[in-house]
C-alpha cells in the first residue's frame, strides 16, 4: 500500500511522520510523495495558533479534494483538541489523539478497510528518510510539558511529560546514521525537560549521544532558557554539537513576561547569549516573540523592542497574539488593538530582518562546514545551484556543474557575499575526512 504523510506545525510533528513512516514500511507499506498515488493520507496537525487550526483544516480539506479514494487519518494537536470538529470534516475517517499516537499506525491498519495487501515487510535497518528526500532526521526524544505559559494551548493537547529511554534515542541515531543520515535534530515538546520522569536529563542525554553514536552532526530544538545549566554550556566543547541554540523570549518586557508566566527575566536572559557566544565566536542565537499580549502597553512595547535589538537574533520567529480557548491568556483584560498589533508586527518584521542580514555579515569570510541539501535549482549559464547549512545554522547556496553533486557531503565552504534570504560562497575543500570541524 502507498502511504503519504503530511504535517504542520513544530519539528516534534516532523519526528513523529518519520517514526510512522518506518513503523508503515516495517508491516510492508511504502512511503510515497504523491498524494493521488496514495491508498492512505496521515495528516499530523497543528493548533499552536488559531491560524494554525485554521491551516489544519484547510489542508485536511484540500487532500481530500486532491484524493477523494484515499483514507485519511487526522492526528496531531489540532486533531486532539477538537476531535469532534475533525472527526466530522469530509473525508476523514479516522482521529487519533495525541495520547494514542504510539498506536496509530496499529490502528489505521486495523480499523480501516483497504483494498490493497502488503508487500513483503521491509529490512529492519531500511528507513523512510531518503524516500522523502532527507539529509538529516529529527528525533522525538520526548512529549509533554509540566509548565503552564499562560498563551500556549500544546500543553493542554499534549499532556504530561513523557521521555524515551536513552538508549533506544541511541539504536535510532545509530540506525539513522547506518542509512547516511549526517545530521539529527533532537525534539521535543519541552526539550529541556528530559528525563523528569526517568532520572536522567537532557545534559547526560546529550553526552550520551556523543559518546555512544559518531553523528557528525547533532543539533537541539528549542530549549527554555531557564533550564541552561553550567554542565549545559560544557557540551558545546564538542564541535559534534552544532553552535545554534533557538531560546524563546517571547518578550523582552519583564511585566509582559510575568503576564505570560515565563520564568525567566531579560537580566538572566541576556547573560545566556553573552556566555554562549563568548564561548564561540558566531554562536546563532534565534528566538519567539509574541506581539501584543493582553494588556501589552505602548511603554512595555517600547521596552521589548529595545531590549530585542540588544540581544541581536540571527533571526525571529514572530507571533501576533491571537487567543486561544483553554488558555489563561484568553480571560485576561484589556486585549491589543489590531490595528497596533499589525503596527508592531511590522516593525519587529523589519528589526528581525535587519538583525538576520547583520548576522550574515558578521559570518562572510568564514570557512564552515557544509551539509548539502538535495535541492538542485537550475541556472541560465548550465549550471545548477545546490544549497546547505553552515553548523551555526545560516543557509548558503554554492554553484556546481550540472552533472556533479554535493547532496549530503561535508565540505568546507568559505561565505563570501550574502544574497538575500543565504551566503553565496565557494568551496575550499573537497570532502572532508573529518566532518566534526566547525570552522576554519
Amino acid at each position: 500500500m502507498q502511504i503519504h504523510l503530511k504535517t504542520l506545525g513544530c519539528r516534534l510533528n516532523e519526528a513523529e511522520l518519520e517514526t510512522w513512516a518506518q513503523a508503515f514500511q516495517a508491516q510492508g507499506h511504502s512511503i510515497t510523495r504523491d498524494i493521488s498515488a496514495a491508498q492512505l493520507v496521515v495528516i499530523n496537525s497543528c493548533a499552536v495558533t488559531q491560524d494554525a487550526a485554521r491551516k489544519s483544516r484547510q489542508l485536511i480539506r484540500r487532500i481530500h479534494r486532491e484524493n477523494p479514494t484515499a483514507k485519511l487519518v487526522v492526528s496531531g494537536c489540532y486533531a486532539t483538541l477538537n476531535a469532534d470538529e475533525a472527526q466530522a470534516l469530509l473525508g476523514v475517517d479516522l482521529v487519533v489523539s495525541n495520547k494514542d499516537k504510539e498506536n496509530l499506525v496499529e490502528k489505521a491498519l486495523s480499523e480501516l478497510t483497504f483494498e490493497t495487501m502488503p508487500a513483503m515487510a521491509t529490512e529492519p535497518a531500511e528507513i523512510s528518510l531518503f524516500t522523502r528526500g532527507r539529509q538529516r532526521a529529527f528525533v522525538k526524544v520526548q512529549d509533554g510539558c509540566r509548565y503552564r505559559c499562560t498563551f500556549c494551548i500544546v500543553t493542554v493537547a499534549r499532556g504530561e511529560e513523557v521521555s524515551r529511554a536513552i538508549a533506544d534515542v541511541i539504536i535510532e541515531i545509530n540506525a539513522l546514521h547506518a542509512q547516511g543520515i549526517n545530521e539529527v535534530i533532537l525534539t521535543g515538546v519541552h526539550l529541556g525537560g528530559y528525563g523528569s520522569d526517568n532520572g536522567e536529563n537532557i545534559v547526560s542525554l546529550i553526552q550520551a549521544i556523543l559518546a555512544q553514536t559518531d553523528i557528525p552532526r547533532l543539533r537541539l530544538g528549542s530549549l527554555e532558557p531557564w533550564e541552561l545549566n553550567d554542565e549545559f554550556f560544557t557540551l558545546f566543547e564538542n564541535p559534534r554539537l552544532m553552535p545554534h541554540l533557538h531560546l524563546p523570549l517571547q518578550s523582552g518586557s519583564d511585566t509582559v513576561l510575568r503576564r505570560m508566566a515565563r520564568r525567566c527575566k531579560t537580566e538572566e536572559y541576556a547573560p545566556i547569549l553573552e556566555r554562549l557566544r563568548a564561548q564561540i565566536p558566531h554562536f546563532n542565537i534565534t528566538t519567539d516573540i509574541i506581539v501584543g499580549f493582553p494588556n501589552e502597553t505602548e511603554e512595555e512595547w517600547l521596552q521589548s523592542f529595545e531590549f530585542i535589538k540588544r540581544c541581536g537574533f540571527g533571526h525571529i520567529h514572530i507571533f501576533t497574539y491571537s487567543p486561544r480557548e483553554g488558555t489563561k491568556a484568553a480571560t485576561l483584560p484589556n486585549p491589543v488593538p489590531h490595528e497596533i498589533k499589525k503596527q508592531r508586527s511590522e516593525q519587529l518584521h523589519r528589526l528581525a530582518e535587519e538583525m538576520k542580514q547583520a548576522f550574515y555579515q558578521q559570518n562572510i569570510g568564514q570557512t564552515f562546514e557544509i551539509l548539502w541539501e538535495g535541492q538542485r535549482d537550475k541556472l541560465e549559464n548550465g549550471n545548477v545551484q545546490v544549497l546547505g547549512y553552515t553548523p551555526n545554522y545560516l543557509r548558503v547556496a554554492c554553484e556546481i556543474n550540472e552533472g556533479d553533486t554535493l547532496e549530503n557531503q561535508i565540505n568546507a565552504f568559505r561565505l563570501e557575499q550574502i544574497k538575500t534570504d543565504y551566503a553565496f560562497g565557494r568551496i575550499v575543500g573537497v570532502h572532508c575526512v573529518n566532518p566534526h570541524k566547525q570552522g576554519i
